[in-house]
């Protein structure tokens, strides 16, 4: 796991920017703590950090040269199956200096080019460069499991594994307003080729390849490497659940490859809990990790992470926090932060990888198992919104009730007041704009309001799905009354938009290498071929996941209601935090900055502080988040 920027420049002007290439590298020393290394040829420079965990000798170091000196490579991320690769290409004659994987991705490469992308297992962003036809060759895995920030102008292009080395190469700073409306509805910026906040940079689509090709009139090409199978599996449920406990342990096994201390995440959640399980089959005492909330005792799971490690024979280790401790790391968060991120549960994954840290250097979670099993409260919701029946028509009957009672996050009653008001509201929605609305926090027509609007602005800002209709309409309803719409929607938007987002940043910042084996792309195209109804039914979620692997653990882990973690965000904004809302949010800094309507901000402030605060509490914090962000890198 490492950090990788560089560029090419096609100016005078551009090549001082890549005279900034020192700097840039210096702000990725965290996901590389284990050494730094470039390459500078002409008008091109090379930048990499590196986290030894594959061959962690200095002949592995990057950039990585071949043999010939033609094809230098950096590398972000493991290919797990590189054993593998490596001996085919032995057999076909390649020879090899080091055991490393990087070594193994750039002569997969060279030998097959851009197909050979197909036979790689694992998570990458990386980059090579052909001195002889002067081509740069950038690429991502297949989910977006690694980032990659991409910079073209006609000066300079650029690229980086986080948008603050881009920042530090000096990429023009312009907000894009679309890209902010965005923002406050998800309080995260969606992925792909929409712009960022720096309106000049976007990230290279998952599963996406791009060359830049350098002519005489500079150029590149940017194109879908890899494509899901739209395949339905014709499996009865029994055998598709023995084929998915197979296809899950494989990709776990595939996980456990490393030179380094190797852990896993243990939230005492279903999906953590089964592949920690896998893990402790192969792994010999496997170091399993979970914290504790003391004083938010209905998020703490910790007594459920004890009784799985207890039952799989791994030695557990559970970090006890407070809310000071909470708050105590909120400000390292919010400064390794580099655009405005607002998943406030980015502290919890901040302070669980700093701790597992000091005892491992790679560490496995069951992340994507939600968005590829129907987890989430949102796919019960449609699920029951597509039933439709009695209680959907009672519900709805129901609004004006539920909009006069309180409703908040804070409680178990006003949270299920606030749920019944977006259940009702979704009803009268189509597809598409329901799930939209699900998605986030708050009305296109609230978020609009909110914004200033820029009369100098070719881009006039209206309500609706906007730039984000042709993707969520491509995918939700196109096979009539198949959920599988709502997972596929998921897995291009809010897995690498918000939820791989948050466990690379979170985790890099303390130089932790997370894996998350749900995302082994034979289980996710496995998974996405089968029946809605083998994941979901009346009574259960990810069911087939459980059925596959109720005999690993403890019966009562997977009778529990899912548990998410909610930071305290409304005591502190009423304690701790009110100091840093008047300092961002009070009238005189808003009218100065000119982004968000003072009014409209002091609506929702005096909600937040009503006792019916609904989703204002995470509209407040998605503020405070670009406030903090614009002052550092914008004001």
């Amino acid at each position: 796991m490492c950090g990788i920027c560089g560029g090419f420049a096609f100016t005078e002007r551009g090549r001082k920017l890549l005279d900034r290439l020192p700097a840039a590298v210096q702000t990725l020393s965290r996901r590389g703590p284990d050494g730094t290394g470039s390459y500078t040829e002409n008008d091109l420079a090379l930048g990499h950090t590196r986290l030894a965990v594959i061959d962690t000798s200095a002949a592995a170091a990057q950039p990585f040269t071949d043999n010939n000196g033609r094809h230098v490579i950096i590398f972000n991320g493991e290919i797990f199956n590189y054993r593998e690769l490596r001996a085919e290409l032995e057999a076909a004659g390649e020879t090899f200096r080091t055991h490393s994987d990087t070594e193994v991705l750039l002569r997969l490469y060279i030998r097959e080019g851009e197909k050979g992308l197909h036979k790689l297992n694992g998570f990458f962003a990386f980059a090579v460069w052909n001195k002889e036809t002067r081509e740069l060759f950038l690429a991502r895995d297949r989910y977006g499991e690694k980032p990659l920030y991409v910079h073209h102008s006609d000066d300079v292009f650029l690229f980086a594994s986080e948008m603050k080395a881009l920042i530090a190469l000096g990429i023009p700073r312009k907000l894009d307003r679309e890209a902010v409306m965005a923002y406050l509805h998800l309080n995260y910026i969606p992925p792909g080729s929409w712009s960022v906040f720096y309106n000049s940079v976007h990230q290279l689509w998952p599963g996406h390849s791009m060359r830049q090709v350098v002519e005489e009139h500079p150029k590149n090409y940017s194109d879908a490497w890899y494509k899901l199978p739209e395949t339905r599996a014709q499996l009865t449920e029994e055998k598709a659940t023995a084929q998915l406990a197979q296809l899950v342990e494989n990709a776990v096994q595939r996980r456990l490859v490393a030179d380094v201390p190797l852990g896993s995440f243990l939230s005492g959640g279903v999906d953590s809990s089964v592949i920690a399980a896998l893990a402790a089959k192969h792994v010999s005492k496997l170091q399993t990790f979970s914290i504790g909330f003391t004083d938010e005792p209905q998020f703490d799971e910790t007594q459920y992470a004890r009784q799985v490690a207890k039952h799989i024979g791994a030695e557990h280790t559970v970090f006890a926090l407070t809310n000071n401790d909470l708050y105590d790391h909120l400000f390292e968060t919010l400064d390794y932060i580099d655009e405005p991120f607002a998943d406030s549960s980015a502290l919890a994954v901040s302070i669980l990888s700093k701790h597992v840290r000091k005892h491992v250097t790679v560490a496995l979670s069951g992340d994507g198992a939600d968005e590829l099993f129907a987890g989430y409260n949102k796919h019960r919701a449609e699920f029951l919104a597509r039933d439709g029946g009695l209680k959907n028509r009672l519900v709805s009957a129901g609004s004006p009730l539920w909009n006069m009672l309180p409703a908040s996050r804070n409680s178990r009653t006003g949270n299920r007041i606030r749920q019944l008001r977006r259940f009702a509201e979704g009803l009268a929605l189509s597809p598409a704009e329901r799930y939209w609305r699900w998605a986030g926090y708050t009305k296109d027509d609230e978020a609009l309001r909110l914004l200033v609007q820029d009369e100098n602005d070719d881009l006039k800002l209206k309500p609706g799905l906007g730039h984000w209709a042709k993707l969520l309409t491509d995918h939700l309803g196109k096979n009539g009354n198949d959920l599988n719409d709502v997972l596929l929607a998921d897995l291009k938007m809010v897995l690498p938009g918000d939820m791989l987002v948050k466990v690379d940043r979170m985790s890099m910042c303390h130089g932790l290498e997370v894996r998350s084996p749900f995302l082994d792309h034979e289980v996710v195209e496995f998974a996405l071929s089968l029946p809605a109804s083998y994941k979901i039914d009346a009574r259960t979620q990810k069911k087939i996941l459980k059925q596959a692997f109720g005999n690993v653990l403890p019966a009562g882990i997977f009778q529990r209601r899912k548990q998410g973690f909610e930071v305290p965000l409304l005591k502190w904004f009423r304690g701790e935090l009110r100091g840093l809302i008047e300092e961002l949010l009070n009238e005189k800094f808003l009218k100065a900055q000119g982004i968000f309507d003072p009014a409209e901000v002091k609506k929702i402030l005096a909600q937040l502080r009503s006792n019916s605060p609904g989703d204002a509490t995470a509209r407040v914090w998605g503020l405070i988040v670009f406030q903090y962000w614009w002052k550092k890198y914008m004001g």
